[in-house]
C-alpha cells in the first residue's frame, strides 16, 4: 500500500508516521505539511505545502489510502474561524482532491461526541466534517472518534495529564473502561489495524472509543 498522511507532526500523526514507516505492508509514505519534520527514511516522501494554495500541489495526493490527522486548538489557532479553516476546510479540500485523484480509502481522526447538530463549536465542526467527507466517492471511509488523547506534544497542555489521570480512575468502574485516556501511539496502532481488516459491508466504518479499545485488545491477543 502507498499511504498519504496529513498532519505528520501532531501527537497521533507523528506516532502514525513512525508506525507506517516501520510496517512492510506500506511501500511508501507521503507526508504533506508546512515545514520539514526532519524525519528521514528510504520510503518517506515529504511534500512541503501551503494549504491555501492547493491548486499547486493537490495533484500529488495520489496513493491507496489517505490518513487525515490534521488538527489544531482554539488557543493555537487564535480564533474559531482560524481553527475551522484547519480542522474543517483544509481537511475536506484535501479529502476531496484525493478522492478525485482515485485514492480508494480515507481514514479520518475525528473526535468523540462529534455531531453536526451540537451546540458546542468543536463537536459541531467535527460532525460537519464527518458529514461532508461521507459524501465523497471513496470506496472505503473509516472515521475514528477517540476520547481524551495523551502523550508527548510540542505544545504542552497542562490539563491533559490531569484529565488523563481522572479518566483512568473513572475507567476502573464497571462498564466504563472505554472512557480511559488513549495514547497517540495506541490510536495510531488502532488506525493501522482497522485498515488491514477486511472491509465491512458498509462503505463507512465508524469507530467509537470502545471500538478502538476492542481493536487494540484484539491486536494484543493476536500477538500472543
Amino acid at each position: 500500500m502507498n499511504a498519504l498522511l496529513l498532519g505528520p507532526t501532531g501527537l497521533t500523526g507523528h506516532a502514525l508516521l513512525l508506525r507506517l514507516l516501520n510496517d512492510p505492508d506500506f511501500k511508501s509514505v507521503s507526508i504533506f505539511h508546512r515545514r520539514s519534520g526532519r524525519v528521514s527514511h528510504p520510503r518517506l516522501k515529504e511534500k512541503i505545502i501551503d494549504f491555501d494554495k492547493m491548486d499547486e500541489w493537490k495533484s500529488a495526493l495520489h496513493g491507496d489510502i489517505l490518513f487525515s490527522a490534521l488538527g489544531s486548538t482554539l488557543k493555537k489557532s487564535g480564533s474559531k474561524e482560524a481553527q475551522y479553516r484547519v480542522d474543517y476546510l483544509y481537511q475536506y479540500e484535501c479529502a476531496r482532491a484525493a478522492a478525485d485523484n482515485g485514492v480508494e480509502t480515507y481514514v479520518l481522526i475525528s473526535a468523540g461526541m462529534a455531531n453536526s447538530a451540537s451546540k458546542i463549536f468543536y463537536s459541531r465542526m467535527k460532525g460537519e466534517l464527518e458529514d461532508a467527507v461521507k459524501r465523497l466517492p471513496f470506496k472505503r471511509i473509516l472515521i475514528f472518534r477517540p476520547g481524551l488523547l495523551h502523550g508527548p506534544r510540542p505544545d504542552k497542555r497542562r490539563m491533559e495529564g490531569l484529565f488523563a489521570q481522572i479518566s483512568k480512575g473513572i475507567s476502573l468502574l464497571p462498564g466504563l473502561a472505554h472512557l480511559r485516556a488513549l495514547s497517540g501511539d495506541d490510536l495510531a496502532r488502532a488506525l493501522i489495524a482497522a485498515v488491514k481488516q477486511p472491509p465491512q459491508k458498509e462503505k463507512i466504518e465508524v469507530y467509537e472509543s470502545r471500538d478502538i479499545f476492542r481493536l487494540l485488545k484484539a491486536g494484543e491477543t493476536a500477538d500472543q
